[in-house]
């Protein structure tokens, strides 16, 4: 006999096996995201209960209504993790627990730092901190969910790159720029201090990505010999120049070294991953070097950076200049290898404490073990980063993910290797730990971005060779 059933059309084939597929990852067993969970479970739980032991150091009793805000916080983290579960089931499960926890115990100091200087309501660095952390996580919710396929970025290069240099000129427009900053980085929307150049990195990084992979083989070409090392040709060398002078520019104008150095570093690192030609490296070194070397002849404040840095025990500097440098490493000298204890330190004495120098305020009352802790965590993150993009196969995602975690490493060492003088001191604020919305938020959807890029690495089908 003859079937006379009709054959499935093409189109209900292709809807049964896309539902089919969504069914398998929701009800199948997700090994990264049931790992992510525990992870996630143990970094609030570490984040209570240094917000609990900053309670009991430094006011003998238990507010309720701080770990209150903070049990919301965590609602939301894990909103993410549900979300997470959903759409991009096969993300990094490291990336998100790492983040809450960094965040989570730089409010617990921050907050202890409030409750030393009695500031309450909204004048408390930690409120402002908890209000710009949910948004944080909020944005970094909606750029997982509407962020689908992160190739889409590709399309916007050149509109990222312009997006990334309107946001550094920013402080400059009338209206916009805090007159009394120390640095022209701020700008001022309804009471609120922005710093543009925080988002402007991850603009930057998507235009760097996106440029190096159009222009990845003229920039690859074979050049002169010398050395042991292949070096470029001198027309191979313009985009190099006009970043090196955009970092000048900001550096100049700005008085912001850090972002300068820090935008010119990551555009070196990703050429390098683009080429993979050492010279590349030994020549954005040596272009920091010339540069630092340049402004420090004619401006002031690059000059006492550096005056500070060498001299900082000088007693004529130490009652001025030096201060607030020398104050953090008696702080961490008090501290010694296991702290006075959350809330029983006096990290208050040094000045901007809670964003700056938030480091030594950590290192004094969690010890030099505590703060080694955080660097490892920094360091995990990082590798998590750097392993996603060479896990990828299509060459933009790679080079964006190393982008933003090499961002998060060099920021981490500019600042720690500044409070610990092993560099001169930066402007710039320690990702995660230090109070501040801005860096909060581009430090937030950086990890929303590593979460996109992982899980569209992971789904990525593989080649298999012989």
């Amino acid at each position: 006999m003859t079937s006379t059933a009709p054959a499935p059309h093409a189109g209900d084939v292709a809807a049964d096996t896309a539902v089919l597929r969504a069914l398998r990852r929701i009800r199948g067993p997700q090994t990264q995201r049931n790992r992510e969970f525990w992870l996630l479970l143990f970094a609030v739980v570490v984040a209570g209960t240094a917000l609990t032991l900053v309670q009991l150091g430094a006011l003998g009793r238990i507010d309720p209504m701080i770990l209150l805000i903070g049990g919301g916080l965590a609602v939301l983290v894990f909103a993410l993790h549900i979300v997470l579960r959903f759409v991009a089931s096969d993300a990094d499960p490291f990336v998100l627990p790492i983040a809450t926890l960094l965040t989570g115990v730089g409010i617990a100091e921050i907050y202890r730092l409030d409750i030393a200087a009695h500031r309450v309501g909204f004048d408390a660095y930690s409120n402002k901190q908890l209000m710009w952390m949910a948004i944080s996580v909020i944005g970094a919710i909606a750029l997982v969910i509407l962020l689908r396929n992160y190739r889409v970025l590709y399309r916007f290069t050149y509109l990222s790159g312009l997006t990334g240099i309107v946001l550094l000129i920013l402080p400059f427009i009338p209206g916009l720029g805090v007159d009394d900053a120390n640095a022209d980085v701020w700008i001022n929307i309804a009471g609120l201090g922005i710093q543009p150049g925080e988002l402007a990195k991850i603009f930057l990084a998507i235009f760097f990505a996106g440029y190096l992979v159009r222009t990845r083989e003229s920039l690859s070409s074979v050049g002169k010999r010398f050395a042991g090392i292949t070096w470029p040709r001198m027309r191979e060398l313009g985009p190099v120049i006009v970043v090196w002078l955009i970092s000048l520019a900001i550096i100049v104008a700005q008085h912001d070294l850090g972002t300068g150095v820090l935008i010119f570093g990551m555009f070196i690192v990703m050429l390098y991953v683009a080429t993979g030609k050492t010279s590349w490296v030994l020549i954005g070194v040596a272009g920091v070097v010339v540069g630092v070397a340049i402004v420090s002849q004619f401006l002031t404040y690059v000059q006492n950076r550096f005056n500070t840095w060498i001299n900082a025990f000088n007693p004529d500097l130490m009652e001025d200049q030096s201060y607030q440098l020398t104050q953090g490493i008696f702080g961490l000298a008090h501290g010694g290898l296991l702290g006075t204890g959350l809330g029983q330190g006096r990290p208050q004495i040094t000045p901007v404490a809670e964003s700056d120098f938030i480091i030594t305020s950590l290192g004094e009352e969690i010890g030099l073990i505590g703060l080694f802790a955080l660097l490892c965590l920094y360091m995990v993150f990082v590798s998590r980063g750097l392993r996603i993009g060479v896990a990828g196969q299509d060459d933009f995602g790679k080079l964006l993910a190393v982008g933003v975690s090499f961002t998060i490493g060099l920021q981490v060492f500019i600042m720690v290797g500044g409070v610990t003088r092993v560099i001169p001191l930066t402007g710039l604020t320690t990702p995660f730990l230090a109070a501040g919305g801005s860096s909060l938020i581009a430090n937030w959807l950086i990890v929303g971005l590593l979460l996109r890029i992982s899980d569209g690495v992971r789904r990525q089908p593989r080649v298999v060779i012989g």
